[in-house]
């Protein structure tokens, strides 16, 4: 697992793909910056940023690059045919390429955050919200890497996922909150930091079994799929 893993970083790494997580957390931290230099009170530009901008765009679009990127490439190229003709179980292929995925999202994710979060409340919120960095990158990664199995385009549905359902349902209408990974990922992160800064719209109880069940879920259709991949590529 671990010669997995290795070969998956330096693979994701070294991929101009890499470059495209940059600019999105200079500009989280660039315009909360903004605000705070000219005295203007968190509450009128904390939850934007934070909600808006970090949970609603930087967390599942850097998770969207880094998961689909993780198996996507070795998909597109064929190299994955390569892997797949060696006798290795397929979970000890998605789990270490699943845990880069999550280290890669969640270190990229949890620096503009925890900055943002201290520059708002302190650093309470700031560890708040890495929390919450860290459980929507396990969250989303688990959906992004299975759908780069399930899917010839999954950049394309992810996309379509993020802003239509993430971006927009889950924020006007209020009967898909309970589906939403953004607000499981809100509710973990103002239960860890406790902030008045931070309106969940679902319960504490309810983000957690349902973060539990979507990974589980997510995972296990990720070696499912990769088990059902025959040495051409092809899923049977």
């Amino acid at each position: 697992m671990s010669t997995v893993a290795w070969i998956t970083t330096r693979g994701l790494l070294g991929r101009r793909r890499f470059l495209l997580l940059l600019p999105l957390p200079v500009l989280m931290v660039g315009i909360a910056l903004i605000p705070r230099l000219n005295g203007i009170s968190p509450s009128d530009w904390a939850q934007p940023v934070i909600v808006a901008l970090g949970f609603t765009t930087l967390l599942p679009i850097v998770s969207l690059i880094v998961g689909t990127g993780v198996l996507g490439a070795e998909i597109d190229d064929g190299t994955i045919t390569h892997i797949l003709s060696k006798p290795i179980a397929r979970w000890r292929i998605v789990v270490p390429k699943l845990l880069v995925s999550i280290a890669v999202t969640g270190a990229t994710a949890a620096v503009p955050f925890y900055i943002v979060g201290a520059l708002a409340d302190g650093p309470r919120l700031g560890l708040g919200l890495v929390v919450g960095a860290v459980a929507g990158a396990t969250l989303y990664s688990t959906i992004f890497v299975a759908l780069s199995l399930i899917s010839r385009r999954p950049v394309l549905l992810g996309l379509v996922y993020v802003i239509v359902w993430e971006g927009l349902l889950s924020n006007l209408v209020s009967g898909t909150r309970v589906l939403s990974v953004q607000q499981y990922v809100l509710t973990i992160s103002d239960k860890a930091a406790g902030s008045a800064l931070l309106s969940p719209n679902v319960s504490f109880p309810v983000a957690l079994v349902m973060s539990i069940v979507v990974t589980a879920l997510f995972v296990t259709l990720a070696i499912r799929k990769l088990s059902s991949f025959a040495v051409t590529g092809e899923t049977s």
